[in-house]
């Protein structure tokens, strides 16, 4: 599935001229997420990279530590939306178990108690010490972006996250409708290709907010470099864990959070 389908519309222009035009939008379906059986979650997600997705996923929700502790991935479209169904190793049931009571405590009566704060705002690892990325080599980044951007170049309504190299070379690009979705999907492309950040950065095209600060932790990337700005929460999350942050990157100027 390319992620995208033509609908009819008609335009009218400030002169009061009207005519009927063809435009690309992109997929947004429902997406159940299961593991080892149990349901998990329903996302509104692009139909399309769906592994990726499922592996990035369990890896930002701490189901799973690393790739290896994820058995088997099935997709199948139905046609209410898509079913992902995720098999973790034996030895992940515990904490897959633990994570869905809180959720289902959650969902009652949302992040109520101190213990459900607690798991709102786990500590983070350490990341990975690293040279400073350059600011050439930023702007290198967001220079090619949108080359690696085929859905919004026909859409214009989906996010992408992108894999780049210490020197702002683009390694590789996941886009969806949601930013978070889209940081999942490159977060599990990634582990599945078993290839390591290696000093680069992601940068995404959205806000900063703090799960997304999360993500890049968990993931092991150093580096977080976001179109526009970040919330208080975000900035204080990236600090707490080490990770470096870059919002409001933009073709003209770049602002790095300082200790």
């Amino acid at each position: 599935m390319n992620g995208e389908t033509r609908v009819a519309f008609v335009r009218t222009a400030r002169d009061g001229s009207a005519e009927p035009i063809a435009r690309s939008v992109p997929l947004e379906r429902p997406l159940a997420l299961e593991f080892n059986g149990l349901g998990y979650a329903v996302m509104m997600a692009t139909p399309c990279d769906l592994r990726d997705f499922a592996v990035g996923f369990a890896l930002s929700e701490r189901l799973v530590s690393h790739r290896d502790e994820i058995v088997d991935v099935e997709c199948h479209t139905t046609e209410r939306g898509e079913i992902v169904r995720v098999t973790l190793s034996a030895d992940r049931a515990p904490a897959l178990f633990e994570r869905v009571r809180h959720r289902t405590s959650d969902s009652s009566c949302g992040l109520c108690g101190i213990e459900n704060l607690g798991q709102a705002l786990r500590p983070l690892p350490a990341v990975p010490a690293q040279p400073p990325i350059a600011a050439d080599a930023i702007f290198r980044a967001l220079a090619e972006l949108r080359d690696h951007q085929p859905l919004n170049r026909s859409t214009g309504a989906v996010h992408a996250a992108a894999r780049c190299s210490q020197d702002g070379q683009i390694l590789a690009v996941r886009e969806d409708v949601g930013r978070h979705n889209a940081f999942d999907k490159l977060i599990g492309a990634t582990a599945r290709a078993g290839v390591a950040w290696d000093g680069g950065f992601a940068l995404l095209s959205s806000r900063c907010s703090y799960e997304l600060v999360e993500k890049a932790a968990l993931a092991g990337c150093a580096t977080l470099v976001t179109i526009s700005a970040a919330t208080d929460l975000a900035i204080a999350r990236a600090k707490a864990c080490g990770l470096t942050l870059v919002v409001l990157a933009r073709p003209d100027a770049i602002l790095t959070v300082t200790a």
